[in-house]
């Protein structure tokens, strides 16, 4: 069976954690290689590892990839005509493989124990003199007295039969040639005792009668590839093209990304998983960006895209084969981008849970007022807790009274403009933005003050920090009655003050 002349490739994880942020970037890299070329994405799940089969690991995996977009065309949920998608259901294909391969001599039963199988002999030893794995001590058995045991009830894995000479060359599409000696490959087991693949006879039954014709996976598999390739030869298949893809590496460059959370140096736990960046308040859209450019490059200077633009311009051969650094500042910058580039009704929305979860009672048509006065201070959607915390606070949290004061000025001087804004604005009409605005910069006038001197009292006063969203809008929407009640409280501070300043 010949390989499609359509591109169909494949994002296969095993269901064994949440989904990392690393494989996210592999599967972003085969969807956007299909949806580019007008090909199929499809999705299998690898689940034939027991022991670490993690039930909450499917329904994170799905949903992960549909909040990315990343929709496939086959798969779980979906279907497809080289189903079913799940490798626990396609048991009997491995098994059915494995027994062609032992049938052509291509593969053997292995009797040995778990500990000689995994080079527990001490005296192991390649043909070549090389330190290897498993030393092939069942190879030269007779197949026939072998099949025979099995019979009986013996218990045996199935290995590959490597060739023990010569190299085995297979070319990759972003490394070029890759040439291995044989004599450093170890047998590999392809089908356990328990009737269960593993992966090395698993993906390549999988991949062939799912047609795949473009292969996609992290680097760490290339020490495989020479198996795989022997495996396609034995079985007289065609192998696909083969591409892989550079390793993500976390922010000091160091080494690969882990799957343990860190803490950055102002205390914040960075994600891993792709649920953590959902929770953490990051954009979809600017997480699809930033990933895109892990590894791949349109030129060199061009970084914003939309979605469309990457899928247009995305290619195999602009895949860098240099691992890259997870620069998190940076995914906070295009988070920050996106951010600003949505409405504020949009915004409004994607706000409301976070709000929701900070335990604010706010509604819809309350945030919409707040959120243009906060979009330009965010990176990232869970900040909004700690920028409007105040707005639905009954009584402010203690802040410094000192910092009503401002600079060059005493607690007297901070009283009296704070005492004339209050009077001012108990008689504004109406009571928003544009009148505030020209009432309190009048005030500043009249008093013979800057305005930053009359705005700071104010601030500290109604919002309980130096730093806060922009006062007028601010004002408006906390509402004539909240804002001199907390002035009212600040002018009780200031007077406690007063006999300190004097």
């Amino acid at each position: 069976m010949s390989l499609p002349n359509t591109v169909r490739v494949r994002f296969a994880p095993s269901p064994t954690g949440m989904l990392h942020v690393g494989g996210l970037r592999s599967a972003l890299f085969n969807w956007l290689f299909a949806r580019h070329s007008g090909g199929t994405f499809i999705l299998r799940i690898e689940d034939t590892d027991r022991k670490r089969y993690d039930p909450r690991a499917l329904p994170d995996l799905l949903e992960s990839l549909r909040w990315l977009g990343l929709d496939w065309d086959e798969g779980p949920e979906v279907g497809g005509e080289y189903g079913p998608y799940f490798q626990s259901q396609r048991t009997h294909l491995y098994g059915q493989y494995a027994r062609q391969l032992l049938d052509s001599g291509d593969a053997y039963y292995c009797f040995c124990t778990s500990a000689r199988q995994a080079g527990g002999n001490p005296e192991q030893t390649s043909h070549r003199g090389a330190a290897t794995g498993y030393d092939r001590r069942c190879r030269t058995l007779d197949a026939r007295a072998a099949a025979e045991r099995v019979a009986e009830g013996e218990s045996a894995v199935i290995r590959l039969k490597m060739p023990l000479e010569g190299r085995t060359t297979f070319h990759d599409l972003i490394r070029g040639d890759i040439s291995v000696d044989n004599g450093i490959q170890d047998d590999v087991v392809l089908l356990k005792s328990d009737g269960y693949p593993t992966y090395h006879l698993a993906n390549v039954v999988d991949d062939h009668l799912m047609r795949i014709t473009h292969i996609m996976r992290a680097d760490e598999w290339i020490a495989t590839a020479p198996r795989h390739v022997q495996l396609y030869k034995a079985l007289g298949w065609q192998m696909p093209a083969i591409a892989h893809l550079p390793v993500v590496l976390d922010p000091s460059g160091k080494g690969k990304m882990s799957k343990r959370k860190k803490v950055a140096a102002d205390g914040r736990v960075l994600p891993v998983h792709v649920r953590d960046f959902r929770e953490a308040g990051y954009l979809p859209e600017a997480l699809f960006n930033f990933l895109a450019l892990i590894g791949w490059h349109y030129d060199d200077h061009t970084e914003l895209m939309t979605r469309q633009e990457i899928v247009d311009r995305f290619s195999i051969e602009r895949i860098n084969p240099a691992a890259a650094a997870f620069n998190y500042a940076k995914l906070d910058n295009f988070n920050g981008v996106y951010i600003r580039g949505l409405t504020v009704e949009e915004l409004t929305d994607r706000l409301m849970p976070f709000v929701v979860r900070a335990g604010f009672h706010a509604d819809r048509q309350t945030l919409l007022r707040i959120t243009p006065l906060v979009r330009e201070r965010m990176e990232r959607l869970d900040q909004i807790a700690g920028l409007v915390d105040f707005f639905f606070a009954e009584q402010l949290a203690d802040y410094d009274p000192l910092e009503l004061i401002p600079k060059k000025a005493d607690a007297a001087e901070a009283c009296r403009l704070l005492a004339s804004a209050r009077e001012l604005l108990a008689g504004v009409e109406p009571f928003d933005h544009d009148s505030i605005e020209r009432a309190l910069r009048g005030l500043a006038e009249r008093l013979d003050v800057k305005a930053g001197q009359l705005f700071q009292p104010i601030r500290v006063a109604v919002c309980g920090r130096l730093v806060a969203p922009p006062l007028f809008g601010t004002l408006e929407v906390m509402g004539r009655e909240c804002a001199l009640k907390r002035i009212d409280q600040a002018l009780g501070n200031l007077a406690a003050l007063a006999p300190l300043a004097g």
